[in-house]
């Protein structure tokens, strides 16, 4: 009995030179997937747009229900990528989010999310596609007779970022709720204040009022 081949699980970002060949890699992902080379879990071609936005241009998936790449770790990228937090990453600010992906850290360790983000260009159509494929070849090729730029990166190293991306991003609301209750005690104390020495003010006035009566 042969040797099963050993199969990668990859999430791919594919930019290309022109816009169009993105859908045209699309299909031939499908393609490839009804031939069996590959396993086409989920992909879709988005466009980034200047206020960091993206929008879904095309789209597939494993799972039976239409609108299907929202339901994979296509869906969660997309999602991660369109919020504030993509734009942190390589969005049109081109900032990293704070210590979660400083590269100031000291392995200098590159995030995936934020290669991935920078990946999708502003104003151009990229591919995202979830893949088990038995070797990088297949796809490579494929993408590269399209003029494709193939960024691989293995679904449980981008299914890591975005769970520590929402528990970053809950950890930021909840500091920020922190700061907002400061501020609101601080206004509040300074309101007293202010009212004090308005009532002080009054009072003194009043007192020489009174002795110069």
């Amino acid at each position: 009995m042969a040797d099963q081949p050993f199969v990668t699980s990859n999430v791919l970002v594919v930019s290309f030179e022109h816009d169009d060949n993105s859908y045209e890699a699309l299909t031939e992902l499908k393609e490839l997937d009804s031939q069996g080379q590959i396993d086409l879990k989920g992909a879709g071609v988005v466009v980034r747009h200047e206020d960091g936005r993206l929008t879904v241009k095309d789209e597939v998936s494993d799972h039976p229900v239409t609108g299907t790449a929202t339901g994979g770790i296509i869906g969660l990228l997309i999602g991660v990528l369109a919020g504030p937090l993509g734009l942190l990453v390589g969005g049109v600010t081109g900032l990293l989010v704070g210590s979660l992906f400083d590269l100031e850290d000291e392995d200098r360790s590159e995030s995936v999310l934020s290669e991935i983000a920078r990946a999708a260009r502003v104003g151009h159509a990229t591919l995202l596609a979830e893949v088990d494929e038995p070797s990088p070849e297949v796809l490579d090729t494929a993408m590269g007779r399209l003029s494709g730029s193939v960024l691989r990166r293995p679904v449980v190293d981008v299914e890591a970022e975005i769970a520590a991306a929402e528990e970053a991003q809950a950890a930021a609301k909840r500091e920020a709720r922190k700061v907002l209750r400061e501020k609101r005690r601080e206004k509040a104390r300074s309101d007293v204040h202010e009212i004090i020495e308005r009532l002080k003010a009054k009072l003194h006035h009043g007192a020489h009022a009174t002795t110069g009566a």
